[in-house]
C-alpha cells in the first residue's frame, strides 16, 4: 500500500503498523515525523548501526511487553538494506499494538526495503523527493508574508537556488533572516551573506564554478586547500546539478537571443554581480548538449556516492578532475 499524501489523516495505524519514510527531503519528512508522532508517542529509537551490532537485544525488547504500556511506537533511523533481513522475521509476526517507523535517506528502485513496503499490505511507504527551486520560492513567500519580512521575492528565490531542494536548510536560513528583521531593518543582498549558511559554503561553490568554467589552477588549488569530508561530497554534487541546471537554462536564452550581457541581466532568479562573469566563462565554456551529457554524469556519481558512501571523496575527486579537463566541442 502506497500513500502519496503526506497527510497523516490518511494512515490506519492499526492497518498498517510498519511505515517507511525515505528520501532527501529532510525538512518535508521531519515534518510528516512530527505530524505522526502527534497522533503517537514515541517510546524508543533505535539507530540502524545499533540493531545491526545487537539484533537479538533489539528483538527481546520489541518482543517484551509492558504493564504500563497499551502502545510502543518504535523509530529506527538511517534504515538502509542491511535491516532487511532482520525485519523480514518481524513481518510474519502478529505484533500486538506495536509501530515500527523507518527512517531513510534514499532508497532506489532496486531497494528490497522500499519494494517490500510498497507491495505488503501491511505497510505504508511515503517517498520525500527534494523540493525544487519555484516550489522553495512559494514556502519562501508565505514565510515572510506571514511574518511580515522586510525582504524582496527576488532575494528570496536567491536563497531558494542556493539551498540544493533541502527545504529544512532553508527553512532555517529564513529564521536567521526572521530574528535580524524584527527590528525593522531591510534585507538586502549583503545581509543575506552575511547572516546565511551561504558564505560558510563559499569554498564549495567556488569549486563548483571553478570547475564548470574549466579553471583547471584554480579547482585544483581549492581541492588541495580543503579537507572535504563524506558529508561535504553529497553537498558538492548537489551544488553541481543545481548550477548546471541553471547554466543549461542560461545557455538556452543564449541560443535564442546571442546576446551574452542580456542572458546575464535577464536571468530569474537574478545574478549576484559577483558571479557574473564567471557565470559568462560558464556560457561561453558549454553547449547544452555536453552540459546535459554532464547531468546525466553528476546523477550517476551521485547514486554511486550513496552505495560507497565511504568511498564518496574519492568518487568526487575523480569526477571534478575528468570534468575540469574536459574540452567542450561546438
Amino acid at each position: 500500500m502506497i500513500i502519496k499524501s503526506y497527510e497523516t489523516k490518511n494512515i490506519d495505524f492499526n492497518y498498517s503498523p510498519f511505515i517507511l519514510l525515505y528520501g532527501a527531503n529532510e525538512g518535508l519528512k521531519q515534518n510528516e515525523l512530527k505530524n505522526i508522532l502527534k497522533e503517537k508517542k514515541l517510546t524508543s529509537s533505535y539507530d540502524e548501526k545499533d540493531i545491526l551490532n545487537n539484533p537479538n537485544s533489539f528483538f527481546e525488547s520489541l518482543l517484551s511487553t509492558s504493564l504500563f504500556e497499551n502502545e510502543r511506537v518504535i523509530l529506527i533511523k538511517r534504515a538502509t538494506d542491511k535491516l532487511y533481513l532482520i525485519l523480514s522475521e518481524l513481518f510474519n509476526k502478529e505484533l500486538s499494538d506495536i509501530i515500527i517507523i523507518l527512517d531513510s535517506d534514499m532508497l532506489d528502485k532496486k531497494s528490497k526495503l522500499r519494494s517490500f513496503f510498497e507491495k505488503a499490505k501491511n505497510c505504508i511507504c511515503i517517498p520525500f523527493y527534494p523540493d525544487n527551486e519555484e516550489t522553495l520560492s512559494k514556502i519562501g513567500y508565505e514565510f515572510i508574508k506571514k511574518r511580515k519580512i522586510n525582504i524582496s521575492i527576488s532575494n528570496i528565490n536567491l536563497i531558494a537556488s542556493k539551498c540544493n531542494g533541502d527545504r529544512k536548510f532553508f527553512l532555517s536560513e529564513l529564521e536567521k533572516l526572521e530574528n535580524y528583521s524584527r527590528n525593522g531593518k531591510k534585507i538586502d543582498n549583503e545581509t543575506i551573506f552575511k547572516l546565511t549558511n551561504l558564505i560558510e559554503n563559499h569554498s564549495i561553490f567556488e569549486l563548483v564554478d571553478s570547475c564548470l568554467a574549466h579553471n583547471k589552477r584554480k579547482t585544483l588549488k581549492i581541492l588541495n586547500e580543503n579537507n572535504f569530508n563524506n558529508e561535504d561530497s553529497i553537498i558538492i554534487m548537489r551544488s553541481f546539478l543545481i548550477k548546471s541546471k541553471t547554466i543549461l537554462r542560461l545557455l538556452k536564452e543564449f541560443e535564442k537571443n546571442q546576446n551574452l550581457n542580456l542572458t546575464i541581466s535577464s536571468a530569474k532568479p537574478p545574478i549576484f554581480w559577483k558571479e557574473k562573469e564567471i557565470t559568462k566563462q560558464q556560457i561561453l565554456n558549454w553547449t547544452p548538449k555536453a552540459l546535459k551529457e554532464t547531468l546525466y554524469k553528476i546523477t550517476e556519481v551521485e547514486l554511486k556516492i550513496k552505495k560507497n558512501y565511504e568511498n564518496s571523496t574519492n568518487l568526487v575527486s575523480d569526477f571534478i578532475l575528468n570534468l575540469v579537463s574536459k574540452k567542450v566541442s561546438n
